[in-house]
């Protein structure tokens, strides 16, 4: 499971609602909650923070958590 898949099942996110709220079909959601190499959009993030109510940082903060700037140069 993704991380976004992860952050909409602690949610309790019903995805056929957001599927019906967003335009983005339940195929591409279940891509997007399960398959790691799937990619998901700035617009699809910010259509399903829209959706079940919250704000987009915080699915961006979730989804995002494990990436780093390396230091040094």
């Amino acid at each position: 499971m993704t991380e976004l898949g992860l952050f909409l099942a602690k949610k309790s996110v019903n995805r056929s609602d957001v599927a019906r709220k967003t335009g983005i079909s339940k195929t591409r959601l279940s891509e997007l909650s399960n398959n790691k190499r799937t990619k998901l959009r700035a617009d699809e993030l910010y259509l399903i923070a829209l959706a079940i109510d919250v704000n987009p940082c915080e699915i961006l903060n979730e989804v995002c958590k494990h990436l780093k700037i390396e230091k040094g140069g």
